[in-house]
């Protein structure tokens, strides 16, 4: 592969199979977006329909790390204010975990939640 991005590759009976570190980010983004209480990822606040529509707002704030199949996912996202934090955070761990595995195959190792600030309705 040419491009300056991450693959991981398994071979498969009927041939190899890789999968970007940019997907696995997306899907861990769009697994914790899923979950009730989180309003944004990064940092930043950010708009869910624009989550949605844009496969790189998916991935701010989300940094995968592949060893030897096994995936480690930091993300850092914004949490609406009325919702417990730690639960909230614990939630989100189970949902990207969940996704990555099922869609992926690869086993999640660690998903460290950042949570970076509260948002409030307008």
């Amino acid at each position: 592969m040419a491009e300056s991005r991450e693959y991981i590759s398994r071979e498969e009976e009927l041939g190899s199979v890789n999968i970007s570190e940019e997907v696995l980010s997306a899907i861990a983004g769009a697994a914790a977006l899923d979950v009730e209480g989180v309003s944004a990822l990064g940092s930043g606040l950010g708009s869910d329909v624009a989550a949605m529509v844009n496969r790189k707002v998916l991935s701010k704030g989300v940094r995968v790390a592949v060893e030897e199949d096994k995936v480690n996912v930091d993300i850092t996202l914004m949490v609406k204010y009325g919702h417990v934090v730690p639960d909230v955070a614990r939630a989100v761990q189970e949902s990207i975990a969940s996704a990555v595995e099922n869609t992926s195959g690869l086993q999640v190792a660690g998903v460290n939640v950042t949570v970076a600030g509260v948002t409030f309705q307008k």
